[in-house]
């Protein structure tokens, strides 16, 4: 296998992105100057997407493999831990280059004109940065990163591909204020609390692009937010559901299951038969998105062990909990819910919310930022909650 530009890997990739229609004519040219390999490092963490597993891979021992993941459509891990870790995967990965069909979509979601300022928060390898650069121009990217030994490496990589990008180090919910106002941003992390900062640093009309997502999944969907008149408020409708890793500033961490249920099981629960069917909890499906709207402070865990699903709710306000185990073919299964907190009630009420509105996708949702909050709404901004 060739280690040039020119690798039959680096040009399947492109046909596959192009076949997607990831890769448009607009971004076409930056991908073909600027390599993702450049940008990655001599030990990396591939993301098999068919099984959720990582798999570790050395330039050194078997550059072969190695270029093989770099010109492949997953994700690659680069840091685990906030770089606590050796050679060997850590426990929660930190830093990392997204599948390029997923950086490609976010980019042409920006709608860049020639010359356009773009704040990138999030540098990760440097790769992103590289291809916003190479469209706009070296001297309108800002790319800001909160992990300086991750910065370091990704301004290294800049350099040696000849693009000088200002690459800052410090909390990109921040943003880069003493640079503003910029035409558009980009986040390559996901968020949960929407950053007022990046609204006020975007010029009217401007362009937001991020994903975001409430704590019921670690889920994120792109959002694509256009800024008003007034510099005020963003809105704009959620795109397409992705999973990113999250702002590592602004972590939440659920306590333990044993601090929810201190006795045991059941723990003094309400138990009660429910008709909520079990496909309303797949993962990346359009009511789990829809319920971490409409039910806030709550997080979902799943678990699928020979064709039964166990559904746990925990709620994040209290030490309220919901469960129930659907086994196949079942019509009715029993739920247990305890505390404060009615948790599967709830959610049963979203579900039927969700049905009556015609079971929507996440394309007609939208989210509304402005100086007191986020709001999210369905098929236009004047039917909203707050968040």
């Amino acid at each position: 296998m060739g280690t040039g530009k020119e690798r039959p890997t680096r040009r399947e990739l492109g046909r596959s992105l192009r076949d997607k229609g990831a890769l448009t004519p607009d971004w076409e040219a930056a991908f073909e100057t600027v390599d993702r390999a450049d940008f990655l490092p001599t030990v990396m963490w591939p993301h098999r997407m068919a099984d959720g597993t990582s798999v570790r891979v050395d330039k050194t021992t078997d550059p072969d493999a190695w270029y093989e993941h770099a010109d492949s459509d997953e994700p690659i891990t680069t840091q685990w831990d906030d770089g606590r870790h050796d050679d060997q995967p850590g426990t929660v990965p930190t830093s990392s280059c997204s599948a390029p069909s997923v950086v490609f979509r976010m980019l042409d979601d920006l709608d860049l004109a020639d010359g356009m300022r773009v704040l990138e928060i999030g540098t990760g390898t440097g790769w992103n940065a590289a291809l916003l650069a190479h469209r706009v121009g070296v001297a309108n990217v800002v790319t800001v990163e909160i992990d300086p030994r991750v910065a370091e490496t990704a301004r290294g990589a800049l350099d040696r591909n000849g693009l000088r990008v200002g690459v800052r180090e410090g909390d990109g919910c921040a943003g880069r204020p003493g640079a503003a106002p910029f035409d558009r941003l980009i986040a390559t992390f996901g968020v949960r609390d929407f950053p007022r900062a990046w609204v006020r640093q975007v010029r009217p009309g401007g362009v937001i692009v991020a994903p975001w997502g409430t704590h019921f999944t670690h889920r994120d969907v792109v959002v694509e937010l256009r800024v008003d008149g007034d510099g005020r408020a963003a809105s704009g409708r959620f795109l397409r559901l992705v999973e990113f890793m999250k702002d590592r500033g602004r972590r939440v961490t659920r306590p333990g299951h044993e601090e929810y249920l201190p006795d045991g099981w059941p723990g003094g629960a309400d138990a009660s038969e429910t008709r909520l069917p079990a496909d309303a909890f797949e993962r990346f499906g359009s009511f789990e998105f829809a319920a971490g709207l409409r039910v806030p402070g709550c997080e979902l865990m799943t678990a699928v062990r020979d064709g039964a699903r166990n559904v746990w709710l925990y709620s994040l306000t209290d030490r309220s909990w919901a469960a129930a185990l659907y086994e196949p073919g079942q019509a009715v299964t029993k739920a247990y819910q305890a505390g404060g907190r009615r948790l599967w009630d709830e959610v049963e009420t979203a579900y039927a919310w969700w049905r009556a509105q015609g079971s929507p996708d996440i394309d007609r949702f939208g989210l509304t930022v402005t100086a007191g909050g986020a709001l999210a709404w369905l098929d236009g901004p004047g039917a909203h909650w707050s968040l």
